[in-house]
């Protein structure tokens, strides 16, 4: 897997178009939790069956959705399920492996209500040979090069072969865990309650803001500050238009008030330079530094939102 996390580009583009969701709550349940890996660089949750209902989150989701996740959503409909009528959440987390900032992987858990035994008859079926660990069977999911494991009859696992045995090793005790990780469980607890969140480790909010910015991450005044940037979330909905809300948590005022300087500045650019649909999109963008924080909040009806998915601005960010 690459090692920038796979939804760089989906916080670009919704800076500018959030993705449409309605109002519905997407926790992570702790089963789902007990199997994550400590040393977690992004993690994105998503109400399926929210997005599932949305037309113009399903045309965005495609627009922006990285070949990892793609093969990771294929590998799951290969499982068995019915993703239409079984599943209900939808996770994926990038950690580093061992601490190395070098090894990022990707997991993916699922949240539903599972035919398990009838998934199972069906591997056995095709005579798929199962990896054991401890008292966990770990199936291969034909050539996607993917593996799963049911942790029981509401959530399972997948990933790679590696990613799927580590997350057992979490959850059975033997490798450290997410609930120790105090930053990351704060972040999600400000942001869990959204049918769309995500939240970023120090690692991640700065490989996000730099790709953010642009060329406006390149200067003197951001490498200043880079190291200041401690984690970050954001949030997805639509009731009444869509919003897109994020959190960018910083040292201090001082370097919050220096990326929203700078983040202010990349907007009025692409307002200068943007088409008529552009500008009327970022006029629905508030930055601002609030008491150490950077927040950025985009708010715009469906019918701007529609045609925003099809503007040069949108497309030139998401490729």
């Amino acid at each position: 897997m690459t090692r920038y996390f796979f939804q760089i580009r989906f916080v670009v583009a919704a800076v500018v178009a959030a993705t449409a969701i309605s109002a519905s709550a997407a926790q992570l349940s702790s089963d789902a939790q007990s199997a994550i890996p400590h040393d977690v660089q992004q993690m994105v949750v998503i109400d399926y069956r929210v997005m599932q209902n949305s037309s113009a989150a399903m045309e965005l989701r495609g627009q922006v959705m990285p070949p990892e996740l793609k093969q990771l959503e294929d590998a799951l409909r290969k499982s068995g399920l019915n993703d239409n009528q079984d599943l209900e959440q939808l996770a994926f987390i990038l950690y580093r492996a061992g601490g190395s900032s070098d090894d990022v992987r990707t997991v993916g858990i699922a949240q539903g209500q599972f035919p398990v035994q009838d998934v199972l008859a069906n591997f056995r079926k095709k005579k798929l040979k199962a990896t054991v660990v401890r008292t966990n069977k770990i199936y291969p999911l034909g050539s996607t090069g993917m593996s799963v494991v049911f942790l029981d009859e509401s959530t399972m696992i997948f990933g790679s072969l590696s990613a799927v045995k580590q997350t057992l090793d979490v959850r059975d005790g033997i490798a450290p865990g997410l609930l120790t990780n105090a930053p990351v469980m704060d972040s999600m607890r400000s942001v869990d309650a959204e049918p769309l969140w995500s939240v970023l480790d120090q690692k991640g909010t700065q490989t996000m803001m730099k790709q953010v910015l642009g060329e406006a991450g390149s200067v003197a005044d951001f490498d200043t500050v880079k190291k200041r940037l401690v984690g970050s979330s954001y949030t997805m909905n639509f009731q009444h238009g869509v919003k897109f809300d994020m959190s960018v948590i910083t040292g201090d005022n001082f370097a919050a008030a220096t990326v929203s300087s700078l983040l202010n500045a990349a907007v009025l650019y692409k307002k200068m330079s943007g088409t008529d649909i552009d500008k009327a999109a970022l006029e629905g963008t508030v930055i601002r530094s609030n008491a150490g924080k950077l927040e950025v909040h985009f708010a715009t009806s469906d019918t701007q939102f529609n045609a925003l998915l099809k503007s040069p601005m949108f497309q030139s960010m998401v490729r």
